[in-house]
């Protein structure tokens, strides 16, 4: 079992950043790869962005040049630090693991998820 815990969402301003910490803990394994997708009210629950092991990333078409996504191995910490965050951004952040080496982009090639973390843009 691998447990998954978020940090870092809040309320900021169009224009601001925010970076949001996902705390891997449990049998994380060497060779997973780990995910961020976000789910606003009423929507489908959407890919943002996803790292390798090794550091390979692939991004959503809406957050590329503004959104990147980093990993800490000696930490089991992923990252999403986020820039010139506008309100259609809002939305609960969450962060999602999968033992395997390739990168995926859909939330059903996930197994394990966090609780999810609230980030909020105001206009």
């Amino acid at each position: 079992q691998v447990q998954l815990v978020e940090s870092g969402g809040g309320l900021v301003q169009a224009g601001g950043s925010l970076t949001l910490s996902c705390a891997a803990s449990g049998r994380t394994g060497n060779s997973n790869t780990m995910g961020w997708f976000r789910q606003a009210p009423g929507k489908e629950r959407d890919f943002v962005a996803a790292i390798t092991w090794i550091g390979g990333s692939t991004y959503a078409d809406s957050v590329k040049g503004r959104f990147t996504i980093s990993r800490d191995n000696n930490k089991n910490t992923v990252y999403l630090q986020m820039n010139s965050l506008n309100p259609e951004d809002t939305a609960v952040y969450y962060c999602a693991s999968r033992n395997y080496r390739n990168i995926a982009t859909s939330r059903y090639e996930y197994t394990y998820w966090g609780q999810g973390t609230q980030v909020t843009v105001s206009p």
